[in-house]
């Protein structure tokens, strides 16, 4: 018998090349059968005319609320959003991700799993009217520090984060991201980074990323964007995506444009994960949520089985997560339940440019360890 059993759904599962009117059990905190008349359940729930998906993963957040200036309530983004494992991306560092793990994710009900960001304090200087950098400062950057914290935390820790840029790396340029790398290296983990306005300039960047290191804000806007003035993709874009770098969307505040979005998308360059960057200042807008960013490549015309792959199986990947990500039995039991909502929709990117579109992706129900938690 069935602890939960979604009945009827529409289940798009990329990961499994499905896409199929199905019933989905579960049971023991898994995904345990997916068929129809599946048998007797402890519950039922009724999908009909409503997408069964694996539980959104949003590999670009900042969910230390109350520990930093930036973060939202994990919870509550999450119930809104459709997603059933949220990826910090830096928030705290090596001098307070003990209080992370202990105030937050361990009370959280949605699953977090952090990256640790190289400088001691984390992303502690972004808020509304101030922004410091805080690989601006090269005294709060330790490798032998962040490198024991990462391997006290190394049940939980899936990467290393470092921003750069000239708003948050400053005059220390690429040197931050040298030290980030080399904590990855050691721990075996993949390097998340940031990149914003030179300096430094993108191609130092992407020299340095390894096969399985994530880049973030991949769609940024000019300067320092991945598309090329002569309409195609910069050289060194193509070489990182040919050794295996991985490129994120990471929308934010700042950090996605239509019109490089447009550009890559042209000449056959997807992103391989959708993710929000949601915080403080992007939750209101443009970013929103991890749904609203996903509706936007809809509505640029990426292929519903893609992004629905870019939000759930990819994003598992990028952190070497092989337990979530797919409907498979045997996987955790989470699931989102979405509604392709019909109607007039205004997207905007960070330029303030707007996309129209008649559909957008809403969240009807979570499933989170193979219980119904919200919807």
């Amino acid at each position: 018998m069935f602890d939960l059993v979604l009945k009827g759904g529409r289940v798009v599962d990329p990961a499994q090349g499905i896409d199929a009117v199905l019933d989905v059990g579960f049971a023991e905190g898994k995904v345990a059968a997916l068929g129809t008349d599946l048998g007797e359940a402890a519950q039922m729930r009724d999908v009909g005319g409503r997408m069964v998906v694996p539980g959104l993963i949003d590999l670009h957040t900042h969910v230390y609320w109350g520990g930093t200036s930036l973060g939202v309530d994990p919870d509550d983004y999450a119930r809104f959003s459709g997603c059933t494992t949220l990826i910090d991306a830096g928030s705290a560092g090596p001098g307070n991700i003990h209080g992370f793990r202990r105030h937050v994710i361990e009370r959280a009900d949605v699953r977090i799993l952090p990256f640790l960001n190289i400088a001691f304090p984390g992303i502690f200087g972004l808020h509304w009217d101030l922004n410091f950098g805080e690989a601006s400062d090269l005294r709060l950057l330790n490798s032998r520090v962040a490198l024991a914290v990462a391997k006290e935390h190394a049940d939980l820790v899936v990467g290393i984060k470092v921003r750069v840029g000239g708003g948050t790396s400053g005059a220390t340029g690429i040197v931050p991201m040298q030290m980030a790398l080399e904590v990855a290296d050691a721990m075996g983990l993949p390097l998340m980074g940031h990149l914003d306005a030179p300096p430094p300039p993108r191609h130092e960047v992407m020299k340095l990323l390894r096969k399985g290191d994530i880049l973030t804000h991949c769609f940024r806007p000019w300067p320092n964007a991945p598309a090329a003035s002569d309409g195609g993709v910069e050289l060194d874009v193509l070489e990182a995506r040919a050794r295996g770098v991985i490129f994120d969307i990471g929308h934010g505040r700042g950090s996605f444009g239509y019109q490089t979005a447009v550009q890559m998308m042209r000449n056959g360059f997807l992103p391989d994960v959708i993710s929000s960057d949601v915080h403080l200042t992007s939750i209101g807008g443009p970013a929103f949520n991890m749904l609203v960013t996903m509706s936007k490549f809809l509505a640029l015309g990426m292929p519903l089985a893609e992004v629905i792959r870019a939000g759930t199986s990819n994003a598992a990947s990028a952190v070497r997560l092989t337990d979530r990500g797919s409907l498979r039995p045997g996987m955790l039991g989470d699931a989102t339940v979405l509604e392709l909502e019909k109607g007039r929709f205004s997207f905007h990117d960070v330029m303030g440019e707007a996309l129209e579109s008649d559909t957008q992706l809403a969240c009807r129900g979570i499933v989170l360890g193979g219980r119904w938690w919200h919807g």
